[in-house]
């Protein structure tokens, strides 16, 4: 499949990544708030190593975590984008949506803006079926994101997280899905 580099919402561009990205992503992962959700904040090798792998999923499925920059200022604000989940799991094999964004755009509906123009790729273009999202129990902010772009809760699918260890704090997931048929309804008001 032809990777899809560019997708556009009213106020943001989600984009291949430049190599110049680096130097905002690996603040951006070593921010202690920004990775509150995640077992640690990333060095700066581990962030090239992320991005090395999200290309890596670029090539191979033609999707990914897009980089996020805003269209009023060209600023790099974090990643947004659809990946395949790889870990065994009930509800694999399965395409999740995530995002991540630097704090100082936090609270101005970029996360929503941007998650939204994914669901659009994932449905229209890839036309896929589902699309799922997941959490850290306790991730309330990421959990209201996944409402405000009409994701449901499947309160049967909670897990814990096989690559966090038993008792970890982090390992309780909450599971939000949404179906292509769920998307256009809400399309259509």
């Amino acid at each position: 499949m032809t990777p899809i580099l560019q997708l556009e919402s009213a106020r943001l561009v989600l984009r291949q990544w430049h190599d110049d990205d680096l130097v905002e992503f690996a603040a951006m992962c070593a921010d202690p708030q920004v990775m509150r959700y995640f077992p640690a904040p990333l060095t700066r090798l581990e962030a090239a190593a992320l991005i090395g792998r999200i290309r890596g999923h670029f090539n191979e499925f033609g999707f990914g975590l897009w980089a996020l920059e805003r269209k009023d200022s060209g600023a790099f604000i974090g990643m947004t984008g659809l990946l395949n989940v790889n870990f065994d799991a009930p509800f694999a094999p399965a395409v999740e949506i995530g995002w991540r964004l630097a704090r100082r755009h936090w609270g101005l509906g970029f996360a929503s803006e941007a998650a939204w123009t994914c669901l659009r790729c994932a449905f229209a273009q890839l036309r896929l079926d589902q699309v799922v999202s997941f959490t850290t129990a306790s991730n309330l902010t990421s959990q209201k994101v996944m409402q405000a772009i009409g994701m449901q809760q499947d309160l049967h699918g909670s897990f814990e997280h096989p690559r966090l260890p038993s008792g970890h704090p982090l390992r309780p997931h909450v599971l939000y899905r949404i179906d292509r048929a769920h998307w256009q309804q809400t399309l259509h008001g």
